[in-house]
């Protein structure tokens, strides 16, 4: 799986005709460049972040305020998780349009819309972790809507046992954040791509 994941991402031959924009638009191979500036700048921004309620918001203005470079860092951060969001969300509506989630790739469908709900999972649990007053009232928020769904009370408690914004809590949403997500993305990128390779009949290139 790791060598058709590499490659998708350096394939040996591609058609002239496919280098055109207007072929895929490149969203997906746009969405995972922005998975991998994610990556980059989440692994710098854990330098400096301190995952307790007392010291989270505190070290946010430390980064900004006192690193040579922090206040850029952060925002690159947040618009590549921006970015990210977008291109999987045109990605997936551009499968729909074109009808490439029918057979034989309802599969790849389908994993590709699980890392549609992951997308957006990962940039939920990262909303909090500033601990200022609009991470915490948007987690807020959204803990009393998932609390109305079916199981939605025991996913809450799971999630925040000790209330929104608590040491437990926080922790939680740090180390989903940090390493949960972005492994479970990683993963069924490298299946999605897989998959690809694995119907080479339906690639322009091999």
């Amino acid at each position: 799986m790791m060598t058709d994941f590499l490659k998708h991402l350096f394939p040996r031959v591609v058609l002239e005709k496919n280098l055109r924009l207007s072929y895929t638009f490149c969203l997906g191979g746009l969405a995972f460049t922005a998975f991998l500036l994610l990556l980059l700048s989440g692994l710098l921004l854990v330098v400096y972040y301190q995952p307790t309620p007392e010291r989270a918001f505190a070290s946010i203005l430390f980064l900004e305020a006192s690193v040579p470079g922090g206040a850029y860092l952060r925002s690159l951060h947040r618009m590549a998780s921006h970015a990210l969001l977008v291109l999987v969300f045109l990605h997936t509506l551009r499968v729909i349009l074109t009808g490439a989630y029918q057979r034989p790739r309802q599969l790849n469908w389908v994993i590709g819309f699980a890392l549609l709900c992951l997308s957006l999972f990962e940039a939920y649990t990262g909303y909090l972790l500033p601990m200022d007053q609009l991470a915490y009232w948007a987690t807020q928020t959204g803990m009393e809507l998932l609390a109305t769904l079916p199981l939605g009370e025991s996913l809450r408690r799971l999630l925040v046992p000790d209330g929104v914004g608590q040491n437990l809590s926080l922790l939680r949403f740090y180390a989903l954040h940090i390493v949960i997500l972005p492994l479970a993305v990683l993963l069924l990128c490298m299946l999605h791509f897989y998959r690809i390779r694995k119907q080479k009949g339906l690639l322009p290139y091999l």
